[in-house]
């Protein structure tokens, strides 16, 4: 060591140490950023949902980077495409753990691509967070890995059977759901709902996964002459359905769960839209009376002035700050495990007006269901029950 000039020794003893350092960090965080990675359909028929997961976890992060981020570190979202299909999915959470090395996956968005990719991301050790989907394989048995924002299908489904039989009297209740995880989850929901109240389907008609094919679902559900038809699908074949529908005289409420993507399906539907029904796991989104809703639209505009608030990008919002508000309640340096015991011991969080709860046994997060109705000019229309056309 005599031949060593002092400087270069403390230089290499300074890389050395630093390179120790980097090497035991955990993925995706360092000195000044923590990197999220999500995958989604950001093109396709369902991209409008990605899409808008993605800008509204852009606007929470941008929101929180502004004021210099959660205790010095900036957050970063590195979103892939997965199409909604499990197998690009997969693709995707491999390259966003692997290669990326990112912190948690977020925003994930759909049940088949959830079933797919949250078995890799546990398996990984990463938070699997927010995803755009109310499966229950989410919630039960209880995943420590997995934090859910949004009220459960299940949740949903038996709001959608509670007020079609008690608001509006239906007897005779119809399904229409996407033959996959994503539909048998809404379908075992329903038959859960009407069992409870000793009801059976009137009903049933499936479509394939990423196409309109529903004719053949629609012909099946009108030989029941259904008073309502529940449908568990994205915004596309949704619209398709309830314009054919009108369009042979089908007399019937038409009931869409909340992952359809309400405003684009307002939008696919047109002057068709008048009266539909979508329920909502996340508040009106132009309610500023909320407080996080005046925020959500404020980050909203900063980030995409042209943009409307919006269903979708709320719940991405809130699910960005649902992760900064789980930092922030980290004591030390930010690793995995610490935040997932910030998740499951440090109480509700509120968010300003929304509440969150978790704990060591439960991740479910969000019980609440909202009921809207699409009206005449496209808007929506939040309701506290459902009234029969005219009324």
């Amino acid at each position: 060591m005599r031949n060593v000039p002092l400087n270069a020794f403390i230089f290499a003893l300074s890389a050395l140490i630093a390179t120790n350092i980097s090497a035991s960090a955990e993925d995706g965080v360092s000195t000044d950023r923590i990197v999220f990675g999500q995958a989604a359909a950001l093109e396709g028929p369902a991209s409008a949902l990605g899409l808008g997961m993605k800008m509204g976890l852009e606007a929470a992060f941008a929101e929180i980077n502004k004021s210099g981020g959660v205790k010095g570190r900036k957050l970063e979202l590195k979103s892939l495409d997965d199409g909604y299909e499990p197998t690009k999915s997969i693709e995707a959470v491999n390259k966003l753990l692997g290669e990326d090395k990112v912190f948690a996956i977020a925003g994930l968005v759909g049940t088949p691509t959830s079933a797919a990719t949250q078995p890799i991301a546990t398996a990984a050790g990463a938070p699997f967070i927010g995803a755009f989907t109310g499966a229950e394989f989410l919630r039960e048995p209880y995943k420590p890995l997995v934090m859910n924002i949004r009220a459960s299908y299940f949740q949903e489904t038996e709001a959608m059977v509670e007020h079609l039989t008690k608001d509006l009297g239906a007897s005779r209740i119809a399904i229409m759901y996407q033959d996959d995880a994503f539909g048998q989850a809404g379908l075992a929901g329903v038959k859960k709902a009407l069992d409870k109240r000793q009801m059976q389907l009137a009903g049933e008609g499936t479509f394939e996964r990423n196409t309109v094919a529903v004719k053949a679902a629609l012909l099946s559900i009108r030989k029941a002459e259904p008073n309502a038809v529940i449908m568990i699908s994205p915004y596309k074949p949704a619209a398709e359905f309830i314009k054919l529908a009108k369009q042979i005289k089908l007399n019937a409420t038409f009931v869409n769960i909340s992952f359809v993507g309400s405003d684009a399906l307002a939008k696919e539907l047109g002057l068709e839209g008048a009266g539909v029904v979508v329920t909502q796991v996340v508040p009106f989104p132009r309610d500023t009376a909320i407080p996080v809703i005046g925020r959500y639209q404020a980050s909203l505009k900063a980030i995409a002035p042209d943009a409307q608030p919006g269903f979708v990008s709320l719940e991405g919002y809130l699910v960005g700050r649902a992760i900064i508000a789980a930092l922030d309640k980290i004591n030390g340096e930010p690793t995995r495990k610490a935040l997932v015991e910030a998740v499951q011991k440090s109480g509700p969080f509120d968010l300003g007006g929304f509440k969150l709860a978790y704990s060591d046994s439960n991740n479910r997060g969000s019980d609440q269901v909202f009921l809207t109705v699409i009206q005449a000019d496209g808007s929506f229309k939040a309701v506290d029950r459902l009234e029969k056309p005219g009324m």
